[in-house]
């Protein structure tokens, strides 16, 4: 009996271990097939500015809520740490650094995440359900073009300007504190905060930023399109996506923190 047991364990484990391989070769596919169709023609540049308008102009008004509430939070945050050392000047140099080089990026990668990574999975789950996806093969139209390249390339490029964008409004949220604590002027505020950036810091930002976008992209999109079939798929796809997608940040942001502490080193 014990040995039975044990056989179903391993049997059991044979299975998930199988499976796991197998959706790690149905994700690195779908990754190259994107790359493939992505530059074969016919282009879809319609349905690629609407998307960058869905993800783009639709997470402005939450995005703009968050960055102002984090850069207010950080500086309250920051203040009395600083204040130890009587080093309350170096303030705007400090929340610069912080949102620029990580929770800007982070930020805004999480909350696309929650927002554009489910709206994309349940949308392309909710196609395959209702076998839209099958129509348009029938009807001689490529649905991976149009559905999957077209999303993953308007992510790619929005959220590294949603980012720079949350990082304006994060540094016009700590203006507001610094400003009504130790009375310090819009000029002063922004000397210090671009005396404080380097080359590096900005351009690791954006290169973090296209990274996410793509990585939310694709996440949602092929969460979507392998779905299971029912009603109860739609909602597995969109939940899979949001979750997937912010583990995956946290490891590139992880990553991108030591390739980039290493090139500041070199």
């Amino acid at each position: 009996m014990a040995k039975i047991k044990v056989e179903e364990k391993d049997h059991l484990i044979s299975k998930k271990v199988d499976k796991f391989f197998l959706d790690l070769a149905n994700v690195f596919r779908f990754i190259k097939r994107f790359f493939v169709e992505v530059f074969v023609p016919p282009y879809e540049f319609q349905e690629v500015l609407r998307q960058c308008y869905q993800i783009g102009v639709k997470s402005l008004p939450l995005l703009s809520l968050t960055g102002f509430i984090v850069g207010i939070v950080f500086t309250n945050q920051s203040r009395p740490s600083l204040s130890e050392f009587g080093a309350e000047s170096w303030l705007p140099a400090l929340i610069a650094i912080a949102i620029v080089r990580a929770m800007g990026p982070l930020v805004t990668a999480l909350i696309a995440a929650g927002k554009v990574g489910s709206s994309i999975g349940a949308e392309i789950a909710s196609m395959k359900v209702s076998e839209q996806i099958d129509a348009m093969e029938v009807s001689a139209t490529n649905p991976f073009k149009f559905l999957v390249v077209t999303r993953v390339l308007a992510a790619t490029f929005m959220i590294p300007i949603l980012v720079m964008y949350v990082d304006f409004v994060a540094l016009m949220g700590a203006f507001v504190n610094v400003n009504q604590n130790e009375s310090v002027s819009l000029i002063a505020f922004f000397v210090q905060v671009f005396d404080s950036l380097t080359f590096l810091d900005v351009t690791s930002s954006i290169v973090k930023s296209l990274i996410f976008g793509f990585t939310i992209g694709i996440v949602g999109c092929y969460k979507g399109y392998h779905s299971s079939k029912g009603t109860e798929g739609v909602g597995k796809a969109a939940n899979a996506a949001v979750v997937a997608a912010m583990f995956l940040i946290f490891i590139e942001e992880l990553l991108s923190l030591q390739i980039v502490n290493f090139i500041r080193g070199v």
